[in-house]
């Protein structure tokens, strides 16, 4: 009835993972609206786990971690509860960013209470990627003078927002070139908007930021400035956790199908397909990570990503259909797989991902 590939821990992670998987799928049901953050399960069961010290420096309190353990780990936790996960990977992402900095004075002020799970941080970068380059005016403007970076624009979408003590984002200077900094969200002129209410994972706390004449000393200085400050200081497995939160939540929704099948034999068929095809999209993300397949081949993490997107939209939608009417109402799990595998479609989500899912949708088979 499994799904998974061969494990990348040690056994004594393995256990922690699981049980942590355990505890956070029991809360999940409460994760609800932009009220539920989720602080119990991230700076404490989290915590706890040891996996917010996963994928940083020892020197600073991390542990290293292959890129695809932290892919597995996600895989496991996001099939337990995925708006602990998502926001996970966001507190993860603004770390690896601070951890990949030249900014030794700063690595060693942040990191060792993030990885001990006392604060929080999350990124807000998605206004500076390239695709964005195209707007004549930049969603943050920056100014650079000898001591400080002066930030005036919104960050539009912040997942745990109200909760972060950092905010790692940045600004575009005059000339085209970019900063990245550890913002500190005390400083005057950073406003937090209300969490949006989103058709899922709206306990993730996502929120626009507003910067208003905020004043960044140089010192949270983590990169640049520098043309598409993005592609320099990366975070590890990078664009296929987006991929493996897809290939955890079918999981969750494969063990909830099977319990279906026992008593109905009518979708043992339907179960053993899908449970076939999210372990090959599990053995695809892990050799996209890093971890060679039987034929040596490594699939790129655009195509992963395709396969991921579809498996768990059809996944979440036989669940449902296999739940009839209890699984339309509100709370029942099926409905919320459908609402959370949604998520999928506009999260990081690359042109040519978007275009494969609307050609699936429309039944157009490329030539």
């Amino acid at each position: 009835m499994s799904s998974q590939t061969s494990v990348p821990l040690s056994i004594e992670d393995e256990a922690k993972l699981r049980a942590l998987a355990a505890n956070l799928e029991e809360l999940t049901g409460a994760l609800v609206d932009v009220d539920d953050w989720p602080r119990h399960q991230l700076l404490e069961l989290v915590a706890k786990a040891g996996l917010l010290r996963w994928g940083l420096p020892p020197e600073f309190g991390g542990v290293a971690v292959s890129d695809t353990a932290m892919i597995y780990a996600y895989e496991i936790l996001a099939a337990a509860c995925l708006t602990t996960t998502f926001v996970l990977t966001q507190r993860n992402a603004a770390c690896q960013r601070i951890a990949n900095s030249e900014n030794r004075e700063i690595k060693a002020e942040l990191l060792p209470p993030l990885c001990a799970g006392e604060s929080f941080a999350t990124v807000g970068i998605s206004h500076l990627t390239t695709s964005r380059q195209h707007l004549t005016k930049p969603a943050v403007s920056a100014v650079e003078t000898p001591s400080e970076f002066v930030l005036n624009g919104t960050v539009p979408w912040v997942t745990g927002a109200p909760a972060a003590e950092h905010l790692v984002s940045g600004g575009t200077l005059a000339d085209g070139r970019q900063v990245l900094l550890a913002v500190p969200a005390s400083l005057t002129g950073v406003e937090v908007k209300p969490p949006m209410q989103l058709l899922a994972l709206s306990a993730s706390q996502t929120a626009t930021v507003a910067f208003t004449e905020v004043h960044v000393p140089r010192r949270y200085l983590l990169a640049g400035p520098v043309e598409n400050v993005m592609r320099i200081g990366g975070g590890g497995a990078g664009t296929l956790t987006t991929s493996a939160l897809a290939v955890g939540v079918t999981r969750g929704v494969l063990a909830r199908l099977s319990h279906e099948a026992e008593r109905r034999p009518e979708l043992i068929p339907i179960y053993e397909a899908l449970s076939t095809e999210c372990k090959e999209a599990s053995e695809d993300l892990s050799a996209a990570a890093g971890t060679k397949t039987s034929s040596g081949s490594v699939p790129t993490s655009e195509l992963v990503r395709q396969e991921a997107n579809s498996l768990v939209l059809r996944a979440a939608q036989s669940y449902l259909a296999a739940s009839k009417g209890a699984g339309f109402v509100s709370g029942h799990p099926a409905e919320r797989a459908v609402r959370e595998a949604m998520f999928f479609l506009v999260w990081s989500c690359p042109q040519p991902v978007v275009s494969a899912a609307l050609r699936e949708f429309a039944c157009v088979i490329d030539a």
